[in-house]
């Protein structure tokens, strides 16, 4: 997705809970129309979760016939975008050609490097009649080494994901390794990314990273005696054996990783170096980055 201001961070709500809690990120939903975003990463108490830097939920939402995803080509460099649904699909377009459409449990991984430009729209036959659409985008901080890489596009179908049950939990490793299975999504620094679904009273012991957050994407769940509400992320701390439950049916992701050093964030631009968004800025304004192929007649302009 691509950001409508200058400014990345979200205005959130604070809480600290348990010593196995640092913070609470409530996010405040911001309306689009038909179409809702709830962003708990960046804020300005808590920029990142390992390399993860940005985590936007969409939705739930109902689209009417005749509207839904329509995102204008805009460019990325020196990071990786992450898009997961839970429900409805999204075509992605870009730079180097690649066309994808996503749908529940696919991982599309859009690797930025030194700059890539894409699009995020619906095809025809989904958006003329009414559909739904849920799920996440995040946004990985690739480390300094590989920020300038070439820009690349993978595209994983759900069935290669792996999943299992823990303990009655259903549980999808997206990216990294956890509850012995190891995902084969292309990961530049140690990451984790993993969605599980709960049925009321359920429980399931965390598995350990040296920075780590839960997201409620659906229910509400427990740690200890702090009620974490629906559309909250929990930021962890390094405390192990941390079990939650789920005193609600509820949908979760687990994310984390090793830390990352400081990120410059501006628009769609991050960057370990500020004079690197800067650079971006300025390319973007003189029409320096590549079109995307089939989809160039219109793009989404640097916000003042």
């Amino acid at each position: 997705m691509s950001i409508e201001t200058e400014v990345i961070e979200s205005e959130c709500d604070i809480e600290k809970g348990c010593d196995a809690i640092q913070l609470i990120i409530k996010p405040r939903a911001k309306d689009l129309g038909e179409f809702s975003v709830r962003r708990t990463l960046p804020t300005k108490e808590r920029k990142t979760v390992g390399p993860w830097i940005f985590f936007d939920h969409m939705g739930p939402s109902t689209f009417s016939a005749g509207t839904g995803i329509n995102v204008r080509p805009h460019p990325h460099i020196n990071l990786a975008t992450v898009t997961y649904l839970f429900e409805g699909e999204i075509l992605h377009r870009d730079s180097l050609g690649s066309y994808a459409v996503i749908t529940p449990g696919d991982i599309n991984l859009m690797v930025a490097g030194r700059g890539i430009v894409h699009s995020e729209r619906e095809r025809d036959e989904v958006k003329n009649s009414e559909h739904n659409l849920h799920g996440l985008q995040l946004w990985l901080a690739l480390p300094e080494e590989y920020e300038e890489i070439d820009p690349a596009f993978y595209h994983y179908p759900s069935v290669t994901i792996p999943s299992t049950t823990v303990d009655g939990v259903s549980l999808r490793v997206l990216m990294g390794s956890a509850y012995g299975l190891t995902s084969p999504v292309l990961t530049y620094a140690e990451t984790l990314y993993v969605e599980a679904h709960m049925q009321m009273g359920q429980k399931l012991e965390l598995v350990n990273s040296e920075e780590r957050a839960i997201y409620v994407a659906k229910g509400e769940l427990k740690i200890r005696d702090t009620v974490i509400p629906e559309f909250a992320m929990v930021i962890l701390s390094s405390e192990d054996g941390v079990v939650i439950e789920a005193i609600a049916e509820s949908r979760i992701a687990l994310i984390g990783g090793e830390k990352m050093s400081k990120r410059f964030m501006e628009w769609n631009f991050i960057s370990s170096r500020k004079d690197r968004v800067e650079q971006a800025k300025k390319e973007w304004l003189a029409g320096d980055f590549p079109p995307v192929v089939d989809d160039d007649q219109e793009f989404i302009p640097l916000p003042k």
